[in-house]
């Protein structure tokens, strides 16, 4: 976990609990944790060469927005003083990196080791430098095809039919194709600076650009940025593990429990995962609020049958605790599980962000029989009782595959199922590279049907994010007219936290989208920044809560829907408000008011025996609004 994610909220507060700390006490590490740490290693041992890794250090890599100071900061490696970075998570890296250290070579002069960065003064003898805006022009673009251009993506345009849609063909002027001519291993791009990308948007936007593009680790590129008088150099992507490095690697012999100095201290992070097993890594969703595959990749990496039913019968026989119950069977994407391109060669040369956006690629396997047969083979070990899957399905895939579906629903799902549409409005969903809400509806008729089929009363719960780039009073209107219909009163919600390297982040900053082009006159992305503005896109997800009512009518009126205040069942608020809450609840602790419980499940759901009346469940969430 990042730590500053760790500790603040998406409105910069801080939290008061922490998930992986003891019985949860917040505040018991730094900001900026790995800047921190790294530091004081090197006071304590001068001579020792410090490798900075995990989630932070590879969101990090480069110069990037930071949220909570509100500006752009250069690559960890300067302000942690590392003399390595290794982003991914890195097991390749990390053991030829040890075994080369122990060798006695210097940490100083391993620089050919993927996935990581460093710090240098010149450009290597016999490496090309090209620059990066001579790949992805941040300029002017012409409106009409260029018959003298050639096609820059061509071998990556023919991989998926969906880039070969009118408006998003690439062309570069033929004069630059000199700079595309050298082999990509003896190639470094280089970004805009430091400076240049912390003072200009569109410089910032188009850096953001090239680095997602040079994400496939089939063909990407050396990276390279100037911070002053030092450049920092961007390996490319790690080679995804194969099956059987990954059998090796979750076969090793992990405690699966805290470290003993730790006591019988309850850490709410392993009480939630310590009986769920892990079956892949990666994701090729590439949502653009998403940092999952700029740490993860976007290839997946997955495990073998037997490893993953090794590990679930470890669980049984050594982790304390242990009822029966497989807590969750996934990973980034619950359903991604042997799922990939048909042809290694089209996956190597492909260039596109997402394998699932705007349509699912015509190239990308969506059979998820080796899924389904995984999921029967599990729930079959002896002394297993039940398998649930926590993970978030991705329902669009889902839909390809009816019969995953059925065996979802009918086996493992414990009455509630999480996924993320995230919005119902192609505005928003198309900056998010999310489907649209159709999906979800497909999802749903076959989700209720295989539920109904096996006399279980099941429910779906849908995930929103408040406030994302692109996202205007009149879509969130939209999206709560929808849940009302629907019958959804989410309960804790949460507005887009823009998070180090996100193509999402990059819109929130420099009001421009990553996502095509970027350009001097590109068109600017509606961004809600200011504190009321999010307020009051979280209270369109919470409609049904008293306390928002006052800001919502004011915006109603304002928008002209003054028709949707009321008492019709029509009406997202009524016109009165009751007391003790709205305006009279401002700056007093907030309390729960009889008749006015923020109800936690689906409106068509009793409470259970045990909840009192005045008292919402706080465990069981519909409709919970997430940052990724």
């Amino acid at each position: 976990m990042d730590s500053m994610v760790n500790r603040f909220t998406s409105d910069k507060k801080v939290r008061s609990d922490d998930a992986y700390t003891p019985h949860g006490e917040g505040g018991r590490r730094p900001n900026r944790s790995a800047i921190v740490y790294a530091q004081r290693c090197r006071e304590a041992f001068s001579g020792v060469p410090i490798v900075l890794g995990g989630i932070e250090a590879s969101l990090r890599r480069v110069a990037h927005y930071d949220y909570w100071s509100d500006h752009v900061r250069r690559s960890i490696l300067l302000d942690s003083k590392a003399d390595l970075l290794v982003y991914g998570n890195g097991e390749r890296a990390v053991v030829e990196l040890a075994h080369r250290l122990s060798r006695g070579e210097a940490i100083g002069s391993i620089r050919d080791l993927r996935g990581t960065a460093f710090t240098r003064r010149n450009i290597p003898e016999g490496v090309v430098e090209v620059d990066s805006t001579s790949v992805d022009i941040p300029g002017q673009l012409d409106a009409l095809p260029n018959p003298y251009a050639y096609r820059h993506d061509a071998p990556e345009s023919s991989a998926c039919a969906s880039d070969r849609k009118q408006g998003q063909e690439r062309l570069v002027p033929l004069a630059r194709k000199d700079a595309l001519r050298h082999p990509r291993e003896a190639t470094v791009l280089r970004l805009p600076s430091f400076e240049q990308v912390q003072s200009d948007p569109v410089l910032y936007a188009h850096a953001c650009r090239v680095v997602h593009q040079e994400a496939n680790p089939g063909n990407a590129r050396a990276l390279v940025q100037r911070h002053e008088n030092t450049d920092v150099w961007v390996n490319p992507p790690p080679i995804p593990l194969q099956t059987e490095e990954m059998d090796a690697l979750y076969e090793l012999p992990f405690a699966r429990r805290p470290h003993p100095a730790y006591g019988d201290a309850r850490i709410p992070a392993y009480e939630m995962i310590r009986f769920s097993v892990t079956i892949t890594r990666g994701c090729f969703g590439g949502c653009s609020f998403c940092s999952i595959t700029e740490h993860e990749g976007r290839v997946i990496q997955n495990r073998s049958e037997d490893s993953v039913i090794s590990e679930i019968e470890r669980i049984r026989d050594t982790v304390p605790g242990f009822t029966g119950n497989i807590s969750d069977l996934g990973g980034p994407t619950a359903n991604m599980y042997r799922l990939a391109c048909r042809s290694r060669e089209i996956e190597a040369a492909c260039r596109k962000p997402s394998c699932v956006f705007p349509d699912v690629c015509e190239n990308l396997g969506t059979d998820h029989t080796p899924l389904i047969k995984l999921y029967r083979r599990a729930r079959n070990v002896r002394g297993v009782k039940r398998v649930f899957v926590a993970s978030g399905v991705r329902y669009d895939l889902a839909v390809k595959s009816p019969e995953y579906i059925k065996e979802l629903a009918q086996h493992h799902v414990g009455g509630y199922l999480k996924i993320a549409p995230e919005h119902t409005e192609p505005g928003p969903l198309a900056l998010m590279m999310k489907p649209g809400i159709g999906a979800y509806d497909r999802f749903k008729a076959l989700f209720d049907r295989y539920s109904e089929q096996a006399g279980k009363e099941q429910y779906l719960i849908p995930y929103f994010i408040a406030a994302h780039p692109g996202t205007t009073d009149q879509d969130m209107l939209a999206l709560a007219l929808w849940l009302k219909r629907n019958g959804f009163r989410p309960d804790q919600v949460q507005a887009f936290l823009p998070s180090p390297m996100a193509s999402a982040t990059t819109m929130y900053f420099t009001g421009k989208s990553p996502l095509r082009r970027v350009h001097r006159d590109s068109s600017d992305v509606a961004v809600p920044k200011s504190a009321r503005t999010r307020r009051l896109h979280k209270a369109f997800l919470r409609y049904h809560d008293p306390n928002n009512w006052p800001i919502l009518r004011a915006a109603l009126r304002r928008m002209g829907r003054s028709d949707l205040i009321g008492r019709a069942k029509h009406c997202l608020v009524p016109p009165h408000q009751p007391l003790g809450t709205g305006a009279h609840h401002e700056g007093k602790r907030k309390k729960k008011v009889a008749g006015h419980v923020a109800r936690t499940q689906h409106t068509g759901l009793p409470p259970l025996p045990s909840e009192s009346p005045r008292r919402a469940r706080p465990k069981r969430r519909v409709g919970r609004a997430i940052s990724k």
